[in-house]
């Protein structure tokens, strides 16, 4: 995290909203290495697009500056636990052109990027082989970029289109002007789906070199791909066609380093993160937030509901409740809790996050989860109208923060949203389901903790 002096006084004057200033951040003020503006228009002229980090995963902060009311969903004052009072590792980027080409630098995770993706959409085998042969800027050692790279450049500063007008009909073409997108538009190009081509404008997701370990809908092989229009993870068909966006540098990002400290938490030295090794039951957003608040796991009493971005940086893409018969989580070193789920089967949670999913209509009502079981939704494929995996575990969605829960087997008491809809199809579970795959809503998401190492 690099900051200059200016810019440190200035978020210390914003209102709500807490700066957090690592020693690396104070050396660097001293001894004054490193860029210092996130919104720097200064083009680099060196040729060099490698960059020195002291994490070698780095999480980005999520950008969010604001804090919305769980209820309504309107703007509130920032309190602590909130993704909005709190700011670790803000985006700072700037770009380097050269033989025709500009590649966007990011100095916290140490990654270089193409500026301008490309714009044919391919498979992700495709999109692979296009990276491994692409020379840009000056490079030839691009790569596709796994799925922690990639979301270290989602930003909740960005709105969900989905809830607009048009926005999920086919070939129907939407006014996006003045929607924030979950990406830097200053150092990045944002794509949206083809309309012409018969797509949706959230169409917009991009290839990334993580595929499932299992299988979603109806048996499908998948990879996990970012949307930087409706700001998700989700696991998408292998055999269609994204968006890609190639990347170079920095080969150890997304790989954790953790250490067991025998008191019931877990460090990370390659993210400078201390997690509760244990998770907690919640029941709502605004409990979730209370219990880490609240928490003196290991003697600390600064914990906080971790940010989406946090959050997502401890999933184990190699893991899977069909094929580990586990979370995707390291399980040597977190304890995760099962469940018997919708379906009637074992399964393991979505976990909240701090982080708010702003709709396009500017209301905070959603907050992000990331689900370490199976990303459930009800559908119909193929005739067979059935609860299935369909976005996969590690997938990143959102839910209404709420205030009631529905339990499994009692009858239904409150409609959560607006659009969604109540289902009764299993004997173990009474659920209310939203969009187009029928993802499954819950509010009493898992909860785990996390701190900053000092």
């Amino acid at each position: 995290m690099n900051i200059d002096k200016t810019e440190e006084i200035t978020m210390h004057l914003l209102p709500s909203r807490r700066l957090i200033v690592t020693v690396t951040a104070l050396l660097a003020l001293f001894y004054g290495c490193g860029p210092t503006s996130t919104t720097s228009t200064t083009t680099s002229t060196t040729t060099s697009l490698d960059i020195n980090v002291t994490r070698t995963y780095a999480i980005v902060d999520t950008n969010q500056t604001l804090c919305y009311n769980a209820g309504n969903g309107a703007t509130a004052t920032c309190t602590e636990g909130l993704d909005g009072y709190t700011l670790t590792n803000e985006p700072n980027y700037t770009t380097v052109t050269q033989n025709g080409d500009t590649a966007t630098l990011d100095h916290v995770t140490g990654l270089a990027w193409q500026k301008t993706s490309n714009s044919t959409k391919l498979t992700p085998t495709a999109a692979a082989i296009y990276c491994s042969d692409l020379s840009y800027a000056g490079y030839s050692d691009w790569r596709l970029p796994t799925i922690k790279e990639l979301y270290s450049l989602i930003l909740f500063s960005g709105v969900d289109l989905s809830g607009l007008s048009g926005a999920t009909t086919a070939g129907q073409s939407v006014d996006t002007t003045g929607y924030a997108p979950f990406i830097h538009n200053t150092y990045f190009d944002v794509l949206y789906g083809n309309t012409s081509a018969n797509e949706r404008i959230i169409d917009a997701q991009y290839n990334t070199a993580t595929n499932y370990v299992s299988t979603t809908m109806n048996g499908s092989a998948t990879m996990f791909g970012v949307n930087f229009v409706d700001g998700r993870i989700k696991g998408y068909n292998f055999t269609s066609t994204f968006y890609t966006r190639c990347v170079r540098g920095n080969s150890s990002y997304g790989t954790n380093n953790f250490t067991n400290n025998a008191n019931g938490t877990i460090s990370d030295s390659a993210t400078g993160l201390m997690w509760e090794q244990n998770d907690t039951n919640s029941t709502d957003y605004n409990n979730a937030v209370a219990v880490c608040t609240a928490s003196t796991t290991g003697d600390h009493s600064d914990w906080r509901l971790p940010n989406v971005k946090e959050l997502q940086s401890i999933v184990d893409y190699t893991k899977s409740p069909d094929t580990t018969q586990s979370a995707a989580i390291n399980t040597t070193y977190f304890n995760a809790t099962s469940f018997i789920n919708e379906e009637g089967v074992t399964d393991w949670g979505y976990y909240w996050s701090s982080t708010t999913h702003v709709d396009s209509d500017g209301l905070g009502q959603n907050g992000a989860y990331v689900s370490f079981g199976r990303a459930l939704g009800y559908m119909t494929i193929a005739t067979v109208s059935a609860i299935y995996d369909v976005h996969g575990a590690g997938a990143q969605r959102s839910n209404y923060k709420g205030s009631t829960q529905i339990i499994n087997g009692a009858t239904a008491s409150y409609t959560p949203e607006s659009n969604a809809t109540y289902k009764d199809t299993y004997a173990t579970g009474k659920y209310y389901i939203k969009g187009p795959q029928g993802d499954i809503l819950r509010v009493n998401n898992m909860v785990r903790c996390v701190r900053n190492i000092n």
